[in-house]
Formats: C-alpha cells, structure tokens, sequence
C-alpha cells in the first residue's frame, strides 16, 4: 500500500507546475466570464436564454408539444421584446432551459441562464445570491389536504408527516413552523411540485405546504379535485418575481422598466386573466381565480421589494 502511494505521488508532483497553470487560466476565464454583464453577453451571442419550470403552472409549465408556457414565460417574452429595441438587435434569438427548485439560483450565478421564469419567491435570503425583478405576483403559503384528513390549520400537523417540494422556500418556512411550534412533523421533500402532490395523493403524506396558487393548480389538474381541500389560513404571503443575476444595474434596469411598464399600461390584466380567469392548456383547466385585492394594490404602485 505505501510503495502504490509513492508510485502515485510522483506524477502529481512532475504536472504540477502544468496543472496549476491550467487551473489559474480555467479562473481567470470563470472570472472574466463573470465579469461580463448579461447585456453584453447577450449582444456577443445573439440569444437570450430563459430558465423555465416544467411543473409550475400556471406559472412555467410544458404544454403538450413540451414548449415551455406560462404566466412567467410571457413576461419574459415581453423582457426579451424590450431588450431586441434596448441592444437595436431583432435578431436575439430565445433560448430555453429547463431548471429546478434545486438548480435555477445555480443555473444564474453560471450563466447558463439569463432570466428566470418560474415560480420563485423573492426573498431576503435569495437575495445575497441572485437580483429579483418588481414582484410579479402575490401568493399566500397554505396547506393542501385530503378532504377526509381532518386537518384544518397548521396545529393539527403536530405528528404528521407533511410533504413541499425541494428548495422552494416552503420548505425552510416549514422547518422554521415545526421547530417553532414544536409539532414534531416530518418532513418529505418532491423533485417537483408534481411528485410532491403525488405523495398527498398516495397517502405518503397528511398535508402539502406551498404558494396556494399552485395548491389551486395541481388540484385542478387532479382525478378528483373534491378529495383535496386547501385550508384557509396563510402562513406568509410571498411576492413571486423573475429571477436575475445579481449585480448586474444594467439588465436589472431594462427587466425593470418592462415589468413596470406592462404594469402601469395595464397589459397585466389580459396576461393575468389568460393564464388565471380563463382555461389553459393543456387540459384546458379555469383556475377561476380573479386577481387579489393585495394584488391589484401593489400594481398601483409598483416597487422592487422584498420582504425581511
């Protein structure tokens, strides 16, 4: 064993002069790419690329020919209008890439993608990471349980087995609840919102923690929406937004005015009401649910904010 670790030893020391080297040039170019704002990256390769979610509707989803659409995907597509009139290219080209709760911060900080455009919640946490736009939407962090389950609030978890999807912010949230109000509740996580509503179904899992509407969707979607019931009370109320690189004034300006500009003009009202008052693919499912009063407010005056 001693002589095999020698034998080993010396090759390591005679390339290390060359490895170093080549590890110092592959920093440098990580460093340099960073250093690029997204605008210039953008104008250098003609395409914008959009981080969307396969398992969030209404917000990012797959329709049936497993095109990403979505409440999100359109106002990223409206981002991408302004920066063809903002670089003077209409020929950016889009590009799509499919990210998880697990890997969209990830996929910003590398590059791999530009925008994201999910279901994310901003919040102060994320932000030391990542920049979020003028949030986008406003939701209520509720439960989703059978209807024969007999759990009505956040109490009647204590024991319980409950299920939220991995890296969503519902999952810290309800770590935090079940420390906090000593419940004793175990903690099942899901790839994607999917699977994690299939763990509620099968039985796996008494309750379902996440942004309500998305509880709204999947039930909709399911065998038997009359078997799930989402309970009243809010945990917290999230503001949804796109997600962007941090540090980067430039990109974040022109996102910003967009999304504020389809605000003020009013266009969020028809792209609110397509994708939350009317069927959508590809089931062609209403969600039935009109723009909250909470919302309709923050529309008045938009600001970029998260909350502490």
């Amino acid at each position: 064993m001693g002589t095999k670790s020698a034998f080993f030893a010396r090759p390591a020391v005679a390339f290390a002069g060359p490895v170093r080297a080549c590890c110092a040039a592959l920093v440098l170019l990580s460093c340099s790419a960073q250093a690029i704002g997204t605008l210039e990256k953008i104008t250098q390769t003609g395409t914008v690329t959009l981080g969307y979610r396969d398992s969030s509707p209404p917000f990012s989803y797959l329709n049936d020919n497993r095109r990403p659409i979505g409440y999100s995907l359109d106002l990223c597509l409206k981002v991408v209008d302004a920066l063809k009139h903002e670089l003077k290219r209409s020929d950016l080209a889009v590009k799509f890439a499919p990210v998880s709760s697990a890997s969209r911060i990830a996929a910003l900080t590398s590059g791999e993608v530009d925008l994201e455009c999910g279901s994310t919640t901003s919040t102060a946490e994320r932000s030391k990471q990542v920049a979020f736009t003028i949030p986008t939407f406003l939701a209520a962090t509720r439960l989703m349980v059978r209807q024969d389950s007999g759990i009505r609030s956040l109490t009647d978890l204590a024991g319980k087995t409950v299920v939220t999807t991995k890296g969503t912010s519902s999952e810290s949230l309800f770590d935090s609840l079940n420390q906090g109000r000593t419940l004793r509740a175990t903690l099942l996580l899901g790839k994607d919102h999917f699977e994690s509503f299939s763990m509620l179904e099968a039985g796996k899992a008494d309750a379902f923690i996440m942004d309500d509407v998305l509880l709204y969707s999947l039930r909709a979607a399911a065998k038997d929406p009359a078997k799930f019931v989402i309970t009243n009370d809010a945990l917290t109320i999230e503001p949804l937004s796109l997600m962007l690189r941090k540090d980067d004034p430039a990109f974040k300006k022109v996102v910003d005015s967009e999304i504020t500009r389809i605000i003020v003009q009013g266009e969020i009202n028809a792209i609110y009401h397509k994708w939350f008052e009317s069927p959508i693919p590809p089931q062609q499912i209403n969600l039935k649910l009109p723009m909250s009063y909470i919302l309709r407010d923050s529309f008045k005056t938009p600001a970029d904010w998260v909350p502490h």
